[in-house]
């Protein structure tokens, strides 16, 4: 079976253990979609503000020296929406009305993120090539470069250097 379908499996039982919830989406923290059960919304717009809201969320904790990110909630005045580290690679974004149930909200978006994250850490890619839905073979696990330290929703920052070459002088006509 192929990760996008495990994955939406998990999204629409979600739907069932959270009264009020009107829609659920996985994605990388690229913003793009692994996986979607929103109705009446874009789920490529709704990852893609996902990422850049990710990003800002990281950044927000770095800031306030509160540790890696965890979560996002955003309240509008027509409900919630929720987002959810999956892993290192994936977000979990739910979104639900005024009148859900923050508390069980967080709890099963805590619960599914976490899920999600084992599936995505269990299979080659996320859900995409032609070897995607086979399982990570042992011998390449031990092959996988280590991460490169950098929490999801960072970017590299390019430091300035000085030219090892000295410029020429230029003489005046």
């Amino acid at each position: 079976m192929a990760v996008e379908t495990d994955v939406l499996d998990e999204l629409r039982r979600l739907r069932t253990r959270i009264p009020r919830l009107t829609g659920s989406l996985a994605a990388t923290v690229d913003g793009l979609v692994l996986a979607h059960d929103v109705p009446d919304t874009e789920p490529e717009g709704l990852a893609a503000l996902t990422a850049a809201a990710l990003g800002v969320a990281y950044r927000m904790t770095d800031a306030a020296a509160r540790g890696d990110f965890r979560e996002l909630l955003v309240r509008g005045s027509g409900g919630y929406v929720a987002t959810y580290a999956a892993g290192t690679t994936a977000v979990l974004t739910l979104l639900a009305e005024d009148r859900v149930n923050v508390g069980r909200l967080h709890l099963e978006g805590r619960r599914s993120g976490a899920r999600i994250a084992d599936l995505l850490a269990t299979r080659v890619g996320p859900g995409t090539g032609r070897h995607a839905d086979r399982p990570v073979p042992e011998e390449h696990l031990a092959t996988v470069p280590p991460a490169t330290g950098r929490p999801i929703g960072t970017l590299p920052v390019r430091t300035p250097q000085r030219p090892t070459h000295r410029p020429r002088p230029q003489t005046g006509s």
